[in-house]
């Protein structure tokens, strides 16, 4: 394909030779003659001028380079709709594996794929264009919107609720019990039922092995926009926002409402109750047991201000030596003393 007709349906501008053949994506250190490339990173400008790329998505500032490029409002966003013109996503035939078992209650609209192996339970609702991959199940009076795709594994909950273009990566559980437990007269622990349901908003997605935990009253929602990453316990009755991002290994304790617009990076752990403002950046690692306000950026154990968790360790770091310098002194002011 010409950069001119990648630039056209990109809506970049083309920086050097229109013509140039390009034949896949790839990244900036590894991509061959015949790739596009694209840099966001400032950490990877040397290689701008070392690349073996064919041509390069750069921004609309960016500096001559010894390639084509294209000039890009947002190269990174441009690029990933680039992969999708060279890996165009499958396409699946309308039909219903003879493998799969479907209630005959269950209403499924058409252009649905079904495939082996799954389950769909009475009084199930699915819309358009669904796919179910293999081994899905979808429990009893669970409504699922349009365009749905549910890769193998994945198990809907009863009377849950899914939006428009959800996707869900392999393994997801949308709505299992919540973890509740009274304890009895005898020190031991007895099950809540969990009568809540789970909803999940349009344009969510939620990757592999990650689990939606169901409320034990009312609901667990994800708002609309949402992108949820492997490995993500989401508690019972956590309300989380649009347009958010949950990473790998973030769990939510029950109750916890996380606003829009916000982001946990890895491995970020919450208590239950509590809520995290709009557009908060809470960085890998940090454990939150208090409310986070809007629009700040909280790090560590317990989480503060990122500034404050920076000094913190920068002090914490050099304890050692204060305690030294803090003995010597003691040991000088003895010796002055005559002690």
């Amino acid at each position: 394909m010409k950069l001119a007709e990648i630039a056209k349906q990109l809506g970049c501008t083309v920086d050097g030779d229109a013509q140039t053949e390009i034949r896949n994506v790839a990244g900036i250190e590894e991509a061959q003659k015949g790739d596009l490339t694209f840099l966001v990173n400032r950490k990877y400008r040397p290689a701008l001028h070392s690349t073996q790329a064919s041509a390069i998505i750069v921004s609309k500032d960016e500096s001559p380079a010894q390639i084509p490029m294209l000039r890009s409002v947002n190269p990174y966003l441009d690029f990933a709709r680039a992969i999708e013109i060279f890996h165009p996503t499958p396409k699946f035939t309308m039909e219903i594996h003879p493998t799969a078992v479907i209630a005959p209650t269950a209403k499924i609209a058409p252009g649905a794929h079904i495939g082996p192996y799954c389950f769909v339970e009475d009084e199930v609702e699915i819309g358009r264009n669904a796919i179910l991959h293999s081994f899905v199940t979808i429990y009893r009076g669970a409504t699922i919107g349009d365009d749905f795709f549910a890769h193998s594994h994945v198990s809907v909950r009863e009377d849950c609720r899914i939006g428009n273009r959800v996707l869900l990566q392999n393994g997801v559980t949308v709505g299992s019990d919540g973890y509740g437990f009274a304890r009895n007269a005898e020190g031991g622990w007895y099950k809540m039922r969990q009568s809540g349901i789970t909803v999940i908003e349009d344009d969510v997605e939620i990757q592999a092995h990650s689990v939606i935990d169901r409320a034990t009253l009312g609901e667990t929602r994800i708002g609309r926009g949402t992108k949820i990453d492997n490995l993500v316990q989401v508690g019972h009755a956590c309300k989380v926002g649009s347009d958010t991002m949950l990473c790998g290994q973030v769990g939510l304790a029950g109750t916890t409402k996380v606003g829009d617009r916000c982001i946990l990076a890895g491995q970020v752990g919450t208590a239950g109750h509590l809520t995290i403002g709009d557009r908060a950046v809470l960085t890998a690692q940090s454990g939150v047991p208090s409310d986070v306000p809007a629009d700040s950026v909280y790090s560590g154990y317990p989480a503060m201000e990122t500034l404050a968790w920076r000094k913190s360790v920068a002090v914490f770091n050099r304890l050692p030596d204060m305690q030294k310098q803090i003995r010597d002194l003691r040991d000088a002011v003895d010796k002055l003393a005559g002690k």
